[in-house]
């Protein structure tokens, strides 16, 4: 199974309140990595993300955020530049250190308490905490995650983070061949239906019984005429690490071939309710030459399986809160 921080230079830290049902998921990469993105959902919340456009100065991001809370929850990466900054990293500027800290959020204010979410404090207390265990389910941003929520949250079911790796031989430039690690980490909030081998895991659900109600099969009937979804409430948010070389455009590249996980993963997706976005992180050394692209298409296919990975795990490792179920216990909330 694995997770992100198997990738050599990344370490994640999580904090959350178990109160209001938010919280934050910083992966960090203090040292430096080569960032890319890809935006595909019609309602992001995110920070920072332009700066990965291959054309702009900027090479490498010293940490990623994922927060809840909505667009309030994007004040917790303030929080992670404090810390980076205090430690000597960022973007090396005359007059001091810019730490680089992209950062995107989900909704997650209809479960918990809407006037609570991740703040500077928060994003602080998780890069105190970051070390090489990833846990999964409901901490950090995953707190509030929820996911099946055509007929609202009040029939939605729990999910939240989970994370996955994997490893593949790759042959460099040079011809020399050498195995290579790519990790994902997923918080899944999503107005679909989560799959595992094309059966249905969690979702759109009647808490009363317990029954998952498909998605898809709602979406067919005369009687979704009458539905009228939440816009803003949803949101997968992922990050790719990987120790292989890529530049600003491969890593941008990476990231757009790992979206496919969601569409794989999750139906519906890429919804005009949903803010999907991927980030792609690389850690390798800047002395070596990135991927050819054979190597990157091998590597982005790699990182499509261990995303779907980490999403069927962000709901199976999930527990109940707030009143939802979840696929551990289906047929009720705690």
């Amino acid at each position: 199974m694995g997770s992100i921080t198997d990738v050599s230079g990344i370490k994640v830290g999580q904090t959350q309140d178990l109160v209001a049902l938010t919280g934050c998921t910083i992966i960090l990469c203090p040292q430096g990595a080569v960032g890319g993105v890809d935006v595909r959902g019609s309602a992001p919340g995110t920070r920072e993300t332009d700066l990965l456009d291959p054309s702009n100065l900027v090479q490498a991001v010293h940490a990623i955020a994922l927060c809840g809370g909505s667009a309030f929850g994007l004040a917790a990466a303030t929080g992670v530049m404090a810390w980076l900054s205090e430690h000597g990293y960022g973007f090396k500027t005359l007059h001091g250190v810019v730490p680089i800290v992209p950062a995107a959020v989900i909704y997650d204010k209809g479960l918990g308490s809407a006037e609570h979410y991740p703040d500077e404090q928060m994003g602080y207390i998780a890069c105190t905490l970051a070390g090489n265990e990833v846990l999964e389910g409901s901490h950090g941003v995953g707190t509030g995650a929820s996911i099946g929520k055509l007929m609202g949250v009040q029939h939605s079911m729990k999910s939240g983070v989970g994370s996955a790796s994997s490893s593949i031989w790759l042959k460099q430039p040079d011809g020399e061949k050498r195995v290579y690690t790519v990790g994902a980490l997923v918080v899944t909030n999503s107005f679909g239906d989560v799959y595992s081998q094309n059966k249905i895991i969690g979702g759109l659900c009647d808490h009363k019984n317990g029954e998952l109600l498909d998605t898809m099969r709602q979406l067919r009937l005369e009687t979704s005429f009458s539905l009228k979804p939440e816009p803003g409430v949803n949101t997968t948010l992922a990050v790719i690490a990987t120790d292989a070389p890529l530049n600003k455009a491969s890593a941008r590249k990476l990231a757009q071939m790992a979206q496919d996980a969601i569409s794989r993963a999750i139906r519906p997706a890429h919804t005009m309710f949903d803010g999907d976005t991927v980030f792609a992180l690389s850690t390798a050394p800047e002395s070596e030459k990135t991927l050819d692209p054979f190597g990157l298409s091998c590597l982005g296919a790699i990182a499509t399986e261990a995303l779907i990975e980490a999403i069927e795990r962000s709901v199976l490792e999930a527990h109940p809160a707030g009143g939802l179920p979840s696929a551990r216990k289906p047929n009720r909330g705690e």
